[in-house]
């Protein structure tokens, strides 16, 4: 188990050691004994209400209580971290469609450890999926057996459709969770001296697997900075730094914001322009006016193939200029994705007549998201898909889903920082005209002999598979924006 730092030789590591052994096949019998396809399904909704008794893990307070539950190791739930406290309450909701009754739910209680590379580990339990209301019985490690009391509700109905039961058993059904990480860099991860806050989100979606099924993106071979990360003498080197950044950018402190995402009001408000990145230079009169609206932005994202995340983080030419991919650093030098890209919201039709006088609240939003990652080259025959599966989350909010060479994405992007640019102060490093991301750049570091290190930048050349497009703004009409459709100019829209 994850914790702090501990003497490998002592007694109770040795007997915890020992202990995990013992549980690890039994586990993996216990598994293995429960076909999906003779199994009974229920959906579940699951209350994790909250925990007391915890012991006292911190020199200094008491314990920064979080835990991570899962079913039968194919599904998993992180919940917020709790501040200073050995009586935590929650109150978070996890909602999971097509779970055998046979299922077993383990969570393991976690103390956050700011600052230090492992989390202490608290303690653990596993109950059945059977509903009703359960106080649980917290257990340590074999010398510490009582670490606490953890209540939780299971509210359990029959699976109205067995064969997509069988299809996508463990489906998470909601709520729509987020979590965004402040980010304060001093210059440790990019070429900047001034310190800035960054922001990076979290949100997890719901049916992932209805709308790719068992498709994924895998890393783009043809792409020079991809290749210099998952494979080469010096790929282990690269994935390390940029994991180090990913752990930095998405840590899960208390500090963290986390909510629910219930309307397209909620969504509309984690991307204001308060939430984002901001320098003491940077802070202009013009900006304090706009911290509370929808800051006009372009973002990098990526939905994960480990979790079904939708993570992103806003584009920037000053950020993480060090980074070969910044695909790769939301991903956590993931070899796959389920898609990558970028996005930008925009009001609909575009920024580019609309009038700043308009209040956020009387907007009609839409998000106009692409397959412009050369990292992973996204087939851009999902991008329907990619539609179908945002308006599934974000019902009232407009996609646009169009490929990266599409000449009405190029417009509608040229025009977002424009608009940044002229109404919303927005500088030139935060909004400029070569953050056609990091893809784009392949950035390798080439020894010069002396054990320094000279930055080299290449532009990636196109692939048929998709590389990084640029976004130079066109002269196509305006109304060329207004529809939010995969076809390209000229084609009937669908």
């Amino acid at each position: 188990m994850p914790g702090g730092k501990r003497n490998p030789f002592s007694v109770t590591t040795l007997l915890q050691t020992i202990e995990g052994l013992v549980r690890f096949p039994k586990s993996k019998a216990k598994s293995e004994t429960k076909p999906v396809s003779t199994s009974v399904f229920v959906d579940l909704e699951i209350q994790f209400i909250g925990a007391s008794e915890l012991p006292k893990m911190d020199v200094v307070g008491i314990a920064d209580p979080y835990f991570v539950a899962k079913l039968d190791n194919r599904i998993s739930f992180v919940s917020n971290v709790i501040k200073n406290t050995d009586m935590p309450v929650w109150n978070e909701l996890w909602k999971i469609k097509n779970v055998p009754t046979t299922a077993i739910l383990q969570v393991v209680v976690m103390d956050k450890d700011e600052g230090k590379m492992t989390d202490g580990y608290v303690g653990e339990f596993e109950t059945t999926v059977a509903a009703g209301a359960k106080e649980v019985e917290i257990q340590g490690p074999m010398l510490r057996r009582n670490r606490g009391n953890f209540w939780l509700k299971i509210e359990s109905t029959p699976t109205s459709d067995r064969d997509q039961a069988l299809k996508f058993p463990y489906l998470f059904n909601g709520p729509i969770r987020y979590s965004r990480h402040f980010s304060p860099t001093a210059g440790l991860f990019t070429n900047l001296d001034e310190a800035r806050l960054y922001s990076t989100w979290k949100i997890y979606i719901r049916g992932v697997p209805l709308f790719f099924g068992d498709t994924y993106q895998h890393w783009n071979a043809n792409h020079i900075p991809a290749a210099s990360i998952f494979q080469g003498p010096t790929s282990l080197a690269i994935r390390s730094g940029i994991q180090a950044g990913h752990r930095m950018l998405y840590a899960r402190t208390a500090t963290n914001g986390y909510g629910v995402i219930e309307n397209t009001t909620d969504m509309m408000q984690l991307l204001h322009a308060g939430s984002v990145k901001r320098s003491a230079n940077a802070t202009t009169t013009i900006q304090k006016r706009h911290m509370d609206r929808v800051k006009p932005a372009i973002y990098t994202y990526i939905i994960s193939s480990e979790d079904d995340s939708f993570r992103f983080s806003e584009t920037d030419a000053a950020f993480f200029v060090d980074y070969a991919s910044k695909h790769a650093l939301e991903s956590n030098c993931s070899e796959t994705v389920r898609y990558s890209g970028e996005f930008h919201p925009r009001p609909k039709g575009g920024w580019k007549h609309f009038k700043d006088e308009i209040e956020d609240d009387e907007v009609d939003w839409e998000f106009v998201i692409d397959n412009d990652s050369g990292t992973y080259a996204p087939d851009k025959d999902l991008l329907p898909k990619v539609k179908e599966l945002l308006e599934f989350n974000f019902p009232g909010l407009g996609i646009c889903a169009w490929d990266r060479e599409d000449e009405r994405l190029k417009e509608s992007v040229e025009d977002c920082k424009e608009y940044a640019r002229k109404y919303r102060g927005v500088g030139k490093d935060e909004a400029n005209d070569e953050d056609a991301a990091l893809m784009d750049q392949a950035t390798t570091r080439e020894s010069d002999g002396r054990g320094g290190d000279e930055m080299i930048h290449r532009k990636n050349s196109s692939t048929a598979s998709g590389s990084s497009g640029g976004a130079n703004g066109s002269d196509s009409p305006p109304d060329a924006l207004a529809s939010c459709t995969n076809s390209a100019p000229g084609d009937t829209p669908r």
